[in-house]
């Protein structure tokens, strides 16, 4: 039950003044972005969404939940914002959305209630019936998934729906009430929605300036939580003290070697203005750079390894989109090689076939680039480190993904050192 006589704009500025008394440390980040409350939302009744920036919310279902249900979901949607899911996961949400959505949720449901629930703070709405004949059932929620992170929930759901072995990307269809082609992801529905189109409008500095938002909100919590504790929540203290994450090690890199230049068009109107009657041009990026992405494919690294690294190649040169992006398998030679145009950016993952598995001489890359005539301007080399010979002679920027073995030290280039469970579960 909840008082009657507050307006639901009361009940929630009441909900959010109760989590930051909880929750001191993540004060700054219920300061990002702006918060709706609406009837309906594209033409149709919800229950809540966000791009990663900004919330709505929608009244008959806000108004339907008691406080803790209420708390349950706003802090729900500050931990989507919070571990940037519309932009982390978003090509994840190009092989399926519903299952992208539906694995955050799994994933943030399970560390709210374990941080909130066993002391009643919090509630997970279930049957809620709300504005003209809508339905809720229950949420995604499964301890099974107690710990995983958002993409090993995903290839378990994809795998259960009917696609391939869980190691990529493959064919299947989830229902909304979770119901799947070759039996039915276990216990819930999603109950809101993650606004990845919307995400994806926001123009690139607009990205990175809501990135320096939360890391910096972050950074503040960190501060506020030495001196105050962050209320035994161990999920942001590990937030707020995270170990260096290679894809987004590998982002920034690739932010800071490939972004091309800003441009601005008239033809397509910015949709943040015209609400307020202001017909402002749309942003958008070019860039001309040639991005190559070579995978070792020597005995001890496999298609799986190569798979996750293009899944997430692919994810970034959604936001810089480059040119043209080339990817080669090579062992003591290069096996296999593929390029694809600005225009085929997306379907890399399900297109790709990875070959090779002899040796390991990196240096047979170089070689093949400078005998076919390919002049790249930036290249990503996934490798194990163990090499015959020598690194090559690249004549571009270099970045160096290297499974399980700190002591290969490239003398040139970028490196990031990450351990093979790391790079597969995280």
């Amino acid at each position: 039950m909840f008082d009657t006589s507050m307006t639901l704009e009361q009940r929630l500025s009441r909900a959010t003044v109760a989590w930051m008394k909880r929750e001191p440390a993540l004060s700054n980040m219920l300061m990002i972005g702006e918060t709706y409350l609406e009837k309906t939302r594209n033409g149709r009744e919800f229950t809540a969404c966000t791009n990663g920036r900004d919330e709505w919310y929608c009244r008959a279902f806000m108004e339907a939940l008691n406080d803790p249900q209420l708390r349950f979901v706003k802090i729900h949607e500050v931990y989507h914002k919070m571990y940037k899911h519309p932009v982390t996961w978003r090509h994840l949400a190009k092989i399926d959305p519903q299952l992208a959505n539906m694995a955050m949720d799994y994933v943030i449901n399970w560390m709210i209630m374990e941080a909130y629930g066993k002391d009643g703070f919090v509630e997970m709405p279930e049957n809620i019936s709300y504005g003209d004949g809508q339905y809720f059932q229950k949420c995604c929620y499964d301890p099974q998934f107690a710990g995983w992170d958002t993409a090993k929930v995903f290839w378990k759901l994809h795998k259960k729906s009917g696609g391939d072995d869980g190691d990529g990307p493959g064919r299947g269809n989830v229902g909304t009430n979770g119901e799947t082609g070759s039996g039915s992801c276990p216990n819930g529905d999603v109950f809101d929605e993650i606004d990845f189109d919307g995400a994806e409008e926001l123009t690139r500095e607009e990205q990175h300036e809501l990135e320096r938002e939360i890391d910096e909100a972050i950074r503040q919590g960190a501060m506020v939580a030495g001196k105050m504790g962050s209320g035994g929540n161990r999920h942001i203290d590990e937030l707020l003290e995270p170990k260096v994450n290679w894809r987004e090690a590998m982002r920034e890199w690739y932010n800071a070697t490939c972004a091309g230049t800003a441009n601005s068009t008239w033809r397509k109107p910015n949709r943040r203005y015209l609400a307020g009657g202001m017909y402002m041009p749309s942003h958008y990026d070019d860039t001309v750079l040639l991005l190559g992405e070579h995978n070792d494919m020597s005995g001890s690294i496999g298609d799986i390894e190569a798979k996750i690294m293009l899944t997430e190649v692919e994810s970034i040169v959604q936001t810089v989109t480059p040119e043209e992006l080339h990817v080669s398998y090579w062992d003591t030679q290069v096996c296999g090689y593929e390029k694809y145009e600005r225009h085929e950016l997306d379907t890399v993952v399900a297109r790709t076939n990875p070959v090779g598995g002899g040796g390991t001489d990196v240096t047979c890359v170089p070689k093949y680039l400078k005998e076919h005539g390919i002049k790249l301007e930036a290249s990503i080399v996934l490798t194990d480190g163990y090499l015959w010979g020598e690194w090559g002679e690249w004549d571009h920027p270099v970045l160096w993904v290297i499974i399980d073995n700190k002591r290969a030290n490239p003398p040139f280039g970028s490196v990031i050192h990450v351990s093979r469970e790391d790079f597969i579960n995280d």
